[in-house]
């Protein structure tokens, strides 16, 4: 139940601001890594209302409105970490060595802060009157409601179901952490990989032991799991073999060979087909953007004095004087970059392109990313297929100010992945900040209130992500980039970011498989037909988005995502058949998030020691082809896997028997 408007109640508080900024650093630092991997991000709204209700129930004063004030802040680091998908391209092309700090930190802060604006004039047509289902926001609202209910009926104090909550994230980052730290010991395998003749081609597998790419899959569920994997087929059961059978060998080792044919020809198969994917959803959704957009402020001029804290919004005077700044700090980011490179002499002209781009298309974006997780969650949105769009259109309109002989092409590549780095902050945090809003509405927050928290979360995430990049980049690097000689661990594979650089690249230097994307383009068309077709018959769906992606990711990166998402549909289904299915599914939601946390944190905590000890494995104990690794890995994986859904299953039945709290209401009802 929301909390009424005309009851005071504890909401933006400075030890609430604190909390989240804490949850926020910790979780940035996860989701990057994360990202940097596998090209998956996890939303954090959920796992950080859960530690903010255990750590605030030492404060009698403490309310509900001021947890939700810790997730809206604790949520910047899901989706503001995402800038990672292009940010890195600027290594990559070889245009800068690091990141430097303060560059970093305002992209993302001037982007970020930006998408909070954007957002706020959408916020009564998405959020308030719509009936976009928010499932992300929802389900959030619904942890926070339960566990305030609970508090209240326990006198005020941490309930059970709130430590309980607790105990699933960190039995889930004990079990991912210590997997991780066993496979970086090199007893364990951290991954199995093999390659084998199929016919006249050839193709492989890739399986890495990690639980967090495994709550990921439990998180991003089956429809998306089950497309992940037609996506893998069509890569390694289709094209890898047949260009293989049509490329001549050479003295290649066959998993070099096999590589490099999925590398440089398949993995743009599935480029084509996210693009089409990209397209056909902004279709969709270009009518209700439109329109709900023009209802918004339409229902703004008729509502200028609104009594009702809950339909607050920020006022009009610091959106202006925020938009004002962040468009100066632009500028002036634009003006940085080109002085003293080969474009220095157009600076005007760049300038002036660049930063209606970014206004005008971070709004558009703004909307697009709305709009779309609220109604796939901003788990699922594809931002992936944002920046495709975004970094084409971008290409396209610098090439078309500036020719891009051989001394320009470069400079101009680079500076179109600066742009589209600031409109991808700009989507992120808009694809995030309805969700927010759409919790704060369920349980009775005011707007300005939850867009104020998101500012500071913006802020302190774009902290964040500067020093951690730094930290990753030199101790492992990135696929596709040059490498530096501290780079002693495995490059991380940046997937996101070789692909936006790749179209950079492939628009103004045109140099870029084509062919490949034109398959893909085709394959993404039937793809679309698909799911459309399975979605008017009501059967599982198959988002085409997810198929590309399964294409031109790493397999070690998309396997362990599609088995998660089937063992975690097994896990729904007989949580179903429980007296509280709702709690058997957040213990699921709360124990993959924190297998996520666990691994993606160690993750960071290995490359500081590959880094400061100066060497590739500072925690190995036996050679890197120790025998029996493979096995231990296998074993280890699977082990972990039935002590983690054990936990669940016995904690879902032992609450069969619990009687509800008075007062208060079931989880599921």
């Amino acid at each position: 139940m929301a909390i009424p408007a005309s009851k005071k109640i504890t909401e933006l508080t400075i030890r609430g601001l604190v909390l989240g900024v804490l949850i926020t650093v910790v979780f940035t630092a996860a989701n990057v890594y994360l990202g940097l991997k596998v090209g998956l991000t996890f939303a954090t709204s959920i796992p950080a209302a859960v530690i903010s209700m255990a750590v605030l129930s030492a404060f009698k004063d403490s309310s509900v409105l001021e947890n939700n004030i810790v997730q809206t802040v604790a949520s910047a680091a899901g989706t503001l970490s995402s800038v990672i998908f292009v940010l890195p391209g600027l290594l990559i092309v070889g245009w800068w060595k690091g990141f430097p700090f303060w560059t970093s930190f305002w992209i993302c802060a001037a982007g970020g802060v930006l998408g909070v604006l954007f957002t706020i004039p959408l916020r009564r047509a998405m959020v308030t009157t719509s009936d976009l289902p928010y499932p992300e926001g929802v389900a959030a609202a619904e942890v926070l409601e339960v566990g305030g209910q609970a508090r209240e009926a326990a006198g005020g104090n941490a309930p059970p179901e709130t430590r309980e909550g607790l105990l699933a994230v960190v039995y889930g980052s004990i079990a991912s952490a210590g997997l991780a730290i066993f496979g970086a010991t090199q007893v364990m395998a951290s991954e199995v990989t093999g390659y084998f003749r199929l016919g006249r081609g050839a193709s492989g597998y890739d399986m890495s032991f990690s639980l967090a790419l495994l709550g990921a899959g439990y998180l991003v569920g089956l429809s998306v799991g089950m497309a992940m994997l037609l996506g893998l087929l069509i890569a390694w059961a289709g094209a890898v073999p047949i260009l293989t059978s049509l490329t001549p060998q050479g003295p290649a080792a066959l998993g070099d060979f096999v590589t490099s044919e999925w590398y440089h020809k398949v993995r743009f198969i599935g480029a084509g087909a996210i693009a089409i994917a990209a397209i056909w959803t902004l279709t969709k959704l270009a009518g209700p953007v439109v329109r709900g957009t023009i209802a918004t402020m339409a229902a703004s001029r008729g509502k200028k004095h609104a009594l009702d804290r809950r339909d607050v919004d920020m006022s009009p005077f610091w959106i202006g004087v925020l938009a004002v700044a962040c468009l100066i700090v632009i500028a002036w980011l634009l003006q940085l970059f080109l002085a003293g490179t080969p474009l220095a002499g157009q600076t005007r002209t760049l300038v002036v392109t660049a930063l209606p781009f970014i206004f005008i298309g971070g709004f558009m974006v703004a909307a697009i990313c709305g709009y779309m997780a609220g109604l796939i969650g901003a788990s699922n949105s594809p931002l992936s297929g944002v920046g495709i769009l975004a970094i084409i259109c971008c290409a396209v309109l610098l090439i078309s100010v500036s020719y891009p002989d051989a001394a320009m092409r470069k400079p101009l590549v680079a500076y179109s992945l600066f742009i589209t780095a600031i409109v991808f902050a700009i989507a992120t945090i808009s694809n995030n900040n309805l969700q927010d809003l759409k919790t704060g509405q369920l349980v009775g927050a005011t707007p300005a209130a939850q867009q104020w928290a998101l500012v500071v979360g913006v802020v302190a995430g774009a902290a964040v992500i500067p020093p951690v990049l730094n930290l990753l980049a030199q101790a492992n690097g990135f696929v596709g980039a040059p490498r530096p000689p501290t780079a002693l661990a495995q490059p991380l594979g940046a997937p996101q970011a070789n692909l936006i650089s790749a179209l950079a690249q492939g628009v103004i230097e045109q140099r870029l498989e084509w062919q490949m994307i034109a398959i893909g383009c085709a394959l993404g068309v039937v793809l679309v037909l698909l799911d459309e077709a399975l979605g008017a018959r009501k059967w599982l769906r198959l988002p085409p988005l997810a198929v590309g992606i399964g294409i031109y990711l790493p397999m070690s990166a998309t396997l362990p995502v599609v088995v998660g998402a089937v063992i975690g549909h097994i896990y729904d289904l007989w949580a179903n058949r429980r007296r509280d299915p709702e709690h058997a599914k957040r213990l699921g939601v709360l124990v993959a998030s924190g297998m996520i946390v666990g691994e993606s944190l160690f993750g960071v905590v290995l490359a500081g020691l590959v880094y400061f000890m100066a060497t590739g494995a500072p925690l190995g104990l036996v050679p890197p082809d120790f025998p029996p690794a493979p096995i231990i890995g296998w074993i280890s994986f699977g082990v972990l896997i039935l002590l983690l859904y054990g936990w669940m299953m016995r904690r879902s039945m032992r609450q069969r028997t619990q009687p509800t709290h008075p007062g208060g209401r079931d989880a599921g009802s």
